[in-house]
């Protein structure tokens, strides 16, 4: 009895742990990283330890690469300064190395470059293996008009299963451990519960809806009306303007989502991935806060990025375009003119000033109730 016993526990310590890799390591990424990496050494039985995070090598004013900062210090002191990482977060710079062997894929790169970075990646993955995408945008054909989500073109090109997870999560509040949710868009319980056991605590609590697609869409679009926000600061407009914009926006982010597909309930515009991401966003994210310096100091959108943002990208500046592009394609720009004025504002064929001016003309206004 004794013996088998011991047979037992041999087994199951010799029972294979499952492995996660980041695919990204700007703030968000670094901020979910601390926040996993925290988490996986508690539960070293099931998860290695070892949590790899591809970085994109860059180097730093000092001369020094980020990828050896990050492991020297265990801090991205250029995207997330400030906030320490486990010591069990690995940067790597070689994108395959990073996610060899690896169970759960977490992506949280800028949505461009998705494409390319799963092409490269396309025979390296476990066929067993399953992906979770934080990242926030769509592409749309130029030819076709067809709109493609991120969680799609992972699943497509990696043939693996793909979850999405958005909501109010501003990164240095998150590795800050602030009070956060987020929703999370799956349709596997299985890969359900295992996000939920890597990310859910009492201070980040999670929600999942099968809605995949439409919680991806609300994240993607809800950095187009943020911007929005942050020109309507940045022009000075009123509390009661600022809020109004907000209202149609939203309306807008849902009317685009039923293009799309029907929702499995209108409760979800209510979650993290809805109204709240978007009051986060718009009170002061990146996307608002580019915006407003936009509009206050007519630079352009690129030197913001690049003089105020530390190189960070925007995100609502190319979904607007894909947003516009999607809806010319329908004919419907005139039934979305927060999201067309968001668009000709960054291309500069409109100055801020004029979406204001569009407000009292909004298409809700015409409805007779």
């Amino acid at each position: 009895m004794f013996l088998s016993f011991v047979y037992q526990t041999l087994q199951m310590s010799s029972k294979p742990t499952k492995k996660i890799a980041l695919v990204g390591s700007g703030n968000w990424g670094s901020a979910i990283a601390s926040h996993i990496g925290d988490k996986v050494r508690q539960m070293h039985d099931e998860y290695d330890e070892r949590i790899l995070m591809w970085c994109k090598e860059e180097t730093l004013d000092d001369g020094q690469k980020l990828t050896d900062v990050i492991n020297q210090k265990h801090e991205n002191t250029k995207y997330l300064p400030k906030q320490k990482l486990p010591e069990n977060v690995i940067a790597v710079a070689d994108l395959c190395q990073a996610v060899q062997g690896a169970d759960i894929l977490i992506f949280v790169i800028p949505h461009q470059f998705v494409k390319q970075t799963c092409d490269v990646l396309k025979n390296s993955i476990k066929p067993t293996a399953f992906a979770l995408t934080l990242i926030k945008g769509f592409y749309v054909d130029e030819k076709t008009n067809e709109l493609s989500l991120v969680s799609e073109i992972i699943q497509n090109t990696l043939n693996i299963p793909c979850l999405s997870m958005m909501g109010a999560n501003i990164a240095k509040e998150v590795a800050e451990k602030v009070f956060c949710e987020a929703t999370v868009g799956s349709r596997i319980q299985e890969h359900s519960e295992i996000v939920r056991q890597l990310i859910d605590r009492p201070y980040f609590r999670l929600r999942f809806y099968p809605d995949v697609e439409i919680i991806e869409i609300l994240g993607a679009l809800k950095n187009v009306v943020a911007m929005l926000a942050g020109f309507a600061d940045g022009l000075k407009a009123g509390f009661n303007t600022r809020a109004a914009i907000l209202r149609l926006g939203f309306r807008e982010m849902i009317q685009f989502c039923r293009l799309y597909r029907k929702e499995s309930t209108p409760d979800l515009y209510l979650e993290s991935c809805g109204i709240a991401d978007l009051i986060a966003s718009a009170l002061g994210g990146r996307n608002y806060n580019g915006a407003k310096k936009m509009a206050q100091t007519n630079k352009t959108l690129k030197d913001i990025e690049r003089e105020d943002l530390n190189g960070q990208s925007l995100q609502g500046p190319g979904t607007a375009k894909e947003a516009y592009q999607y809806l010319k394609g329908k004919n419907l720009l005139e039934q979305f003119p927060l999201l067309r004025d968001a668009y000709l504002i960054c291309e500069h064929q409109i100055e801020p000033k004029q979406f204001l001016e569009n407000l009292g003309n909004h298409p809700e206004f015409a409805r007779r109730k």
